[in-house]
């Protein structure tokens, strides 16, 4: 029996009492020279679902529980997949310009997927100026995180702009085994799902010593210096709070060479910069309503450990560490600021590589459970939460690409929000380039396009910090 991973499993179960779980990216391309915008668009669309071409294997299954699975999540392959369903087109109206494309892309996110089909969904949105057009793409986090999902589409792009025979992102990279013959179905095989479940508990013993040993660190850690955050250390903020029904998306991109001279100049990592991008960009926003605390805002960093060299049949589900890194908002200089998130990220990065990825999960559980279900209560809980915010940085392809002659101009991604976490962000590199993407609940942060500016300003603010020109 093919059961889910226990991240994979508790995101699907949290789903159910929260907002929609899946991740998502928008690319927006222009057409190849010289051919009609929208005869070109067309063709691409129905290309999408006539290919005759096999399905990848993690988009061909479904989650499902039962009796026969004792309870458990376990994956079951779809019989039939109806490609009309997951492949759809959407035309702006006439005149459009990114700030439709963005509402469309809001209303889309806020729709949860199907569970009684394989969870992914593609729109091909046509209609911007100068005849380009986007696709909006969103899978299920439980299928792929967010380094393997764009890696997936990645893959499907190519660097010449003259291949024309691309099949669409959600072809197989290899061969598909034969399915087995049908049979009758079996009755329910109680041993087989006890197997499993003891299986899953065994594997506990291992990770007890290093759930313990990163407790410890974090606790300890926190007395020694303010780059470590022991759970229950962030400052209440309007992010920690239960989410509506409607998103907000916001997108823009960065210049790469810009954030590698920061680097360079301060001697941190690509990485440190963006997030400190984001704290001056937060910062600057709670400043401007009046919303400041005096202490600071902590973001909850995924850190992947997939290997990046995997073959496609090994990129199933989550591979990422979780830590809590301080950004420093109560701190006015920007440079101090990129200072403590550099030594507050390294400390992340060596929990996870030390303790492993599910150890620090589980560290971490007992601040992230009531981070998500206090925002459930009908009254405001004493208890503060662990953090504001998640930060993402998933690597892009690192060179221009094309599909079937389309340049792609620009890879923003699209994640996840949900109670008391009610804005995310998220930056894709993308060959010179840097995307970054906001996602809030509507509610609670309505004007994010307020973010756009302050992003440029907060790269600014620390290109004057460490004296790059």
């Amino acid at each position: 029996m093919d059961t889910l991973d226990p991240i994979d499993a508790l995101m699907l179960t949290g789903e159910l009492l929260s907002s929609p779980m899946h991740v998502a990216v928008v690319m927006i391309l222009s057409p190849p020279p010289g051919v009609e915008p929208r005869g070109y668009v067309e063709q691409l669309y129905s290309d999408s679902f006539t290919a005759d071409v096999p399905i990848d294997p993690r988009l061909r299954r479904r989650p499902y529980r039962g009796i026969d699975t004792a309870g458990l999540w376990a994956w079951r392959d779809a019989d039939d997949i109806d490609l009309r369903h997951h492949v759809q087109r959407r035309t702006l109206p006439a005149g459009s310009g990114p700030e439709a494309l963005w509402e469309l892309v809001s209303a889309l996110h806020a729709l949860p997927l199907d569970r009684t089909a394989p969870m992914w969904m593609a729109y091909l949105i046509d209609g911007l100026p100068d005849g380009r057009f986007a696709f909006y793409i969103k899978v299920h986090h439980i299928v792929v995180d967010g380094v393997a999902g764009l890696k997936m589409i990645g893959d499907s792009l190519s660097p010449d702009p003259g291949q024309r025979d691309m099949p669409p992102f959600y072809a197989s990279a290899e061969a598909v085994p034969p399915r087995p013959s049908p049979t009758r179905r079996r009755l329910p095989n109680p041993v087989s799902a006890v197997k499993a479940a003891a299986g899953i508990a065994a594997s506990g013993v291992n990770l007890t010593r290093h759930v313990v040993a990163g407790e410890l660190a974090n606790i300890l850690g926190s007395i020694a210096t303010p780059a470590v955050t022991p759970p229950f250390g962030a400052p209440h903020t309007r992010f920690n709070t239960k989410l509506g029904a409607q998103r907000a998306v916001a997108a823009t991109s960065l210049d790469r060479k810009r954030i590698r001279a920061i680097q360079q100049a301060a001697g941190v990592t690509g990485n440190d910069v963006v997030t400190a991008v984001v704290s001056g960009v937060v910062r600057d926003w709670l400043a401007g309503h009046d919303e400041l605390p005096h202490q600071s805002l902590v973001a909850i960093c995924p850190v992947t450990v997939r290997d990046p060299d995997a073959a496609p049949g090994d990129e199933h589900g989550n591979m990422f560490g979780l830590g809590l890194c301080p950004l420093g908002t109560n701190i006015d200089d920007p440079g101090q600021r990129l200072t403590l998130v550099h030594y507050a990220m390294g400390n992340v990065k060596h929990q996870v590589a030390a303790q492993g990825p599910g150890a620090m999960l589980l560290v971490l559980m007992p601040a992230i459970g009531p981070t998500v279900l206090l925002p459930q209560l009908p009254f405001t809980s004493w208890v503060r939460p662990s953090y504001n915010l998640p930060i993402s940085n998933v690597p892009g392809p690192q060179e221009q690409r094309y599909f079937n002659g389309a340049h792609v101009d620009e890879i923003y991604p699209v994640s996840v929000v949900y109670d008391g976490m009610a804005l995310n962000v998220t930056v894709c590199s993308y060959a010179d380039k840097i995307g970054v993407g906001y996602v809030a609940d509507r509610d609670v942060v309505a004007e994010i396009d307020d973010l756009i500016p302050l992003t440029e300003k907060a790269l600014a603010e620390l290109e004057a910090a460490v004296r790059v020109a």
